[in-house]
């Protein structure tokens, strides 16, 4: 039942693959991500999280490219919080605020999230759904009420402390997948793939004392579409199949964190990785 959850990502990812030969992939540049969050620390082991992310790929630099943010993973300015239940069980919610390519919007999201130890290992599970809600100029491929989208993340790791001080490493491997939940279908609604996101990250997080720690990672993040065949306007020749697109993106980030107790004086907790 506890991995009830891996499970069915594993599922989705693998019913997702289709053979070589139908798929067209292309690999975006290099962005880099930066994330500075504020994390205050409650007596009863809850937490609230404010979080303010940046983005660049370095080789539009210079130019008037405007598209600033990845897909699925766009972070603006994110503020959530963390109920945890048990050792094992937590719950909670987070409201963020991005723009993408000058399309701005909110995003209200719900998770469940589970952890235990699998052998020397932490083994983790979250579930979200989320809605990205279009404020200000609407974009036209996006529905003006909103789409709905829900979000599923594995990830394994291990807590190694560093000499007999507060040092500590944390090293981690994620994989997250995210499906659009369109209830009803138009005539009029492209197809889409089973999965439309997914990001596969490796990281190690350093943790120097009880109130900050910082986390460099590398993440390879793919989205998956359908594509229309293209053919020559005068000849009627075909110039592109229909088919399969994987538009694949690498990325390298950094998180930093800084940790506020209540009451002011640091105490033991749960403390989850940057990643939240």
């Amino acid at each position: 039942m506890k991995y009830l959850f891996a499970c069915a990502l594993l599922v989705a990812s693998l019913s997702m693959r289709p053979a070589a030969a139908q798929t067209r992939r292309v690999v975006e540049d290099l962005q880099l991500w930066a994330e500075l969050q504020a994390e205050l620390a409650l007596k009863n082991g809850d937490y609230l999280v404010l979080a303010a992310h940046g983005q660049n790929v370095p080789a539009y630099n210079g130019t008037s490219y405007a598209d600033r943010v990845l897909g699925f993973d766009a972070r603006g300015l994110a503020l959530g919080y963390e109920h945890f239940w048990s050792d094992q069980w937590s719950g909670g919610a987070t409201v963020q605020h991005a723009s993408l390519s000058g399309f701005k919007y909110v995003a209200p999201e719900l998770l469940l999230r589970h952890r235990s130890p699998l052998g020397p290992l932490t083994f983790g599970q979250r579930l979200s759904a989320y809605r990205v809600v279009p404020v200000g100029n609407i974009d036209r491929t996006v529905a003006a009420d909103g789409e709905n989208y829900a979000s599923l993340r594995v990830d394994l790791e291990k807590l190694f402390p560093v000499g007999s001080g507060p040092l500590m490493l944390r090293p981690r491997l994620s994989y997250e997948a995210v499906v659009h939940m369109r209830f009803q279908k138009d005539d009029f609604d492209a197809d889409e793939r089973t999965i439309q996101a997914t990001r596969l990250r490796a990281e190690v997080g350093v943790r120097l004392n009880d109130r900050f720690d910082f986390t460099p990672w590398a993440a390879y993040a793919t989205e998956y579409y359908f594509t229309v065949g293209q053919y020559n306007p005068i000849s009627g020749t075909p110039t592109a199949e229909a088919g399969r697109l994987n538009l694949a993106t690498p990325v390298l980030g950094l998180d930093a964190r800084f940790t506020l107790f209540q009451g002011k004086e640091a105490f033991e907790r749960r403390q989850l990785p940057t990643e939240h």
